[in-house]
């Protein structure tokens, strides 16, 4: 039993797709000066705003392969004032995650992060910033599996047409911050207990 387990699984290693490379600025910077005063942004998914994970999972026997998962179901604000970012409050609807696997999607579930228990994850930025092509630390607040603890995000960001601003980055993310238990079957596969969050958002005037 073991070994029909254990060789299903290695299928399962060896017959995804390959990740998806981590997020990367795509839009064609805006000519022109910024936008003058306060404004609220939206993200929007249809323009490719997404967020999602990326960890490893170690197959007994097999190696390592990285799996992503993403969902573009994203709201939220982003209140800018020309190239500066003064607040962010967003949230991301974790049921509609989707990697390259449908069992994967349907184990987080129940396990590891259990979107079926924790639908909804949130974050809020601590202090502005400003908006460079060159990556910026930034601290926030993340609210995932229920639970809040504060993350530091690597940003980059840019103006693009139509008045929009384009955010991608990451932030390094250890499970047990969050009271997650990273999904093991039976010690065949495990998930690493930290992973990164990753993110690309595109944002219009709300």
């Amino acid at each position: 039993m073991v070994l029909v387990v254990g060789g299903g699984f290695a299928y399962f290693a060896l017959s995804g797709d390959d990740a998806p490379p981590p997020p990367t600025l795509q839009g064609k910077p805006a000519s022109g000066a910024d936008a003058e005063g306060a404004q609220r942004l939206r993200p929007v998914p249809p323009a490719g705003s997404f967020v999602g994970y990326r960890v490893n999972e170690e197959y007994l026997g097999v190696g390592v392969r990285t799996a992503v998962g993403r969902t573009s179901a994203v709201d939220g604000t982003v209140t800018v004032s020309g190239d500066r970012v003064a607040a962010a409050d967003l949230r991301a609807d974790m049921t509609e995650v989707r990697s390259d696997q449908s069992r994967r999607d349907d184990t987080l579930r129940f396990r590891g992060i259990e979107t079926d228990r924790y639908p909804n994850a949130r974050f809020t930025l601590s202090a502005p910033f400003t908006v460079t092509s060159a990556a910026r630390h930034v601290k926030g607040t993340l609210t995932l599996h229920g639970r809040r603890a504060p993350i530091d995000v690597t940003v980059r960001g840019q103006r693009v047409a139509g008045g929009r601003l384009e955010l991608v980055g990451s932030a390094p993310i250890r499970f047990a911050d969050f009271g997650i238990q990273p999904p093991s079957v039976a010690g065949l596969v495990t998930v690493r207990d930290h992973g990164l969050l990753e993110f690309r958002l595109v944002l219009a005037p709300a």
